[in-house]
C-alpha cells in the first residue's frame, strides 16, 4: 500500500532491521498486524491507512469491479497482493489488477500472496500518503523496471490533487504519464472504456451509500419486472377469456343453426 514508508525510519532503523532473500520475506512472520513490504532485502513496516485512503481504496475497488463484470473480463481487483519488483524488492500496492489464473497461482504458493517476476498484473494503484518521493520516484522506478503496463499515483493532498498515469506505450521508452487534474475523466491505457473522474476519486461517496442505492434500484427494476409480469399474465387470462367467449357463442350459433335446420329452415336465409 503506498501508506508506504510511513513512520519514516531513520537510516540506523532500516539497518536494524533484518536483511531478508525475497523467500525468506514470501514467509515472514512479524508483528501482528502488521504488513512489510522488501525493499533492498529490508523490511518496510506500513502504517494503518486514514480514513480517507481507505475510502478511496474500497471506491476504485468497486469501480472497477463493476467494470470488469460488464466486460465480462476474467480479471480480478485487489487490495494486500503483493507485487515483486526486483531481486529483493517486493510491493503491496493499494490496488492491483491482474488475471485470475495469476492470482490462483499465488494463492497455490506458501507464505504471502505475491505476484512473481513473470507474474505481471495489468494496473497497480497507490494512494499518495506521508512518503510522496516513494510513490512518484521509488515506486514508480520499481514498477517500470518490473514492466508493470501502467500504474496509477493518486493524490489526494490538499492544493495538489490530480492522479497521474504512467504507462507502457509501444515505441516509447520506459514510462511516459499524464497528470489529470479536477474536473477532467481519466484515459486509462489499459481499460480505454474504465470511465473515472478525477472529482468523483477525490471527492467520493462511501461505497457503502452505492451499494445501498445498488440494492433500491435492483429493487425497483425487480417490482417493475414483477408488475409487468402481473400485466402480461393478466392480458393472457383476458385473452383465454376471450376465446371461451368467443368459442361459446360459435357453440350457441352451431346449436341455433341445428335447431332451424329440424325446422326446415335455412339458417343462412334468417
Amino acid at each position: 500500500m503506498s501508506q508506504s514508508i510511513a513512520p519514516v525510519l531513520t537510516d540506523q532503523q532500516v539497518d536494524d532491521l533484518p536483511t531478508l532473500t525475497f523467500e525468506e520475506y514470501r514467509v515472514y512472520q512479524g508483528e501482528p498486524d502488521v504488513q512489510y513490504e522488501l525493499y533492498k532485502g529490508k523490511l518496510i513496516p506500513m502504517p494503518i491507512a486514514t480514513v480517507l485512503h481507505i475510502k478511496i481504496c474500497e471506491y476504485l475497488v468497486y469501480k472497477i469491479q463493476r467494470y470488469l463484470a460488464d466486460h465480462n473480463l476474467d480479471l480480478v481487483v485487489k487490495t494486500g497482493l503483493g507485487v515483486r519488483t526486483d531481486e529483493n524488492k517486493s510491493r503491496i500496492p493499494d490496488v492491483v489488477v491482474c488475471t485470475q489464473s495469476l492470482l490462483e497461482q499465488a494463492a497455490g504458493r506458501p507464505g504471502a500472496g505475491i505476484l512473481d517476476f513473470d507474474e505481471k498484473p495489468l494496473l497497480v494503484i497507490e494512494v499518495v500518503s506521508q512518503d510522496r518521493r516513494a510513490d512518484y520516484v521509488i515506486k514508480r522506478g520499481e514498477y517500470e523496471q518490473a514492466n508493470v503496463p501502467e500504474y496509477c499515483i493518486v493524490d489526494p493532498k490538499n492544493g495538489k490533487e490530480k492522479i497521474r498515469l504512467f504507462a507502457l506505450i509501444e515505441g516509447e521508452d520506459g514510462y511516459t504519464y499524464t497528470d489529470f487534474l479536477p474536473g477532467e475523466e481519466i484515459i486509462s491505457v489499459v481499460f480505454p472504456d474504465l470511465v473515472l473522474s478525477v472529482d468523483e476519486i477525490l471527492n467520493l461517496p462511501l461505497v457503502e451509500e452505492l451499494v445501498k442505492a445498488e440494492q433500491a434500484q435492483l429493487q425497483e427494476f425487480q417490482q417493475q419486472a414483477v408488475i409487468e409480469r402481473q400485466r402480461t399474465q393478466q392480458l393472457e387470462q383476458d385473452a383465454i377469456i376471450e376465446r371461451q367467449r368467443t368459442q361459446e357463442e360459435r357453440q350457441r350459433a352451431d346449436r341455433l343453426a341445428a335447431r332451424l335446420r329440424e325446422l326446415g329452415v335455412d339458417p343462412d336465409s334468417v
